[in-house]
């Protein structure tokens, strides 16, 4: 299959998915909307399974690259914490199925998404452990920093996307940037 024959299956699977689920999504439907031949879908990938963790690690790719080139666009810990809010809602709003695909079908288990995460994780670290030594951020373990950091945009984005709430709006992105780095920032009176 050539790379235009992948991309095809992927971009057909963002759509499936997003609609009825890996779990609901026919292996047949899947080769018809990518319009790939049953030779060409097996010489990429085994199974739905392995189309929807290609997707997936896609996907995180493009978040975790944009991400990491947010927090360094900051020059400070306080517009680094604040931007990165507004990123990941601004990242969801602007790629909404591909947003929706990673809140609902994480893989069970992935070499190359674990491989890319403690990539990603690394370079936050290392960020986040130079802010906390010159006294700009909280010491805090890894998950409670993403939690307090990101927990409340994602759980917006989250709602938004599965129609629970309106898209988020411009004021609750600066409520919770501001809660974000009353939570997580050292130099400001609690």
């Amino acid at each position: 299959m050539s790379e235009a024959g992948r991309e095809r299956v992927l971009r057909a699977a963002l759509e499936l998915f997003g609609r009825d689920g890996v779990a609901g999504t026919t292996l047949s439907a899947l080769r018809a909307a990518s319009g790939v031949s049953v030779g060409s879908f097996y010489h990429h990938f085994a199974g739905k399974e392995q189309v929807a963790e290609a997707l997936f690690v896609e996907c995180i790719a493009m978040y975790q690259e944009a991400f990491l080139a947010e927090l360094k666009a900051h020059d400070g810990a306080r517009g680094a914490v604040s931007g990165a809010v507004a990123f990941h809602v601004r990242w969801c709003k602007e790629h909404p199925d591909r947003a929706r695909f990673m809140f609902t079908e994480r893989p069970a288990a992935s070499a190359a998404l674990d491989e890319r995460n403690k990539a990603f994780y690394r370079e936050v670290w290392s960020w986040w452990r130079v802010q906390a030594r010159h006294g700009a951020l909280i010491g805090v373990d890894g998950t409670t920093a993403f939690v307090l950091w990101l927990g409340p945009a994602q759980e917006l984005c989250r709602m938004w996307l599965n129609g629970q709430s309106a898209e988020p709006s411009a004021r609750q992105i600066e409520w919770l940037s501001e809660a974000a780095w009353r939570s997580l920032g050292a130099d400001h009176d609690r």
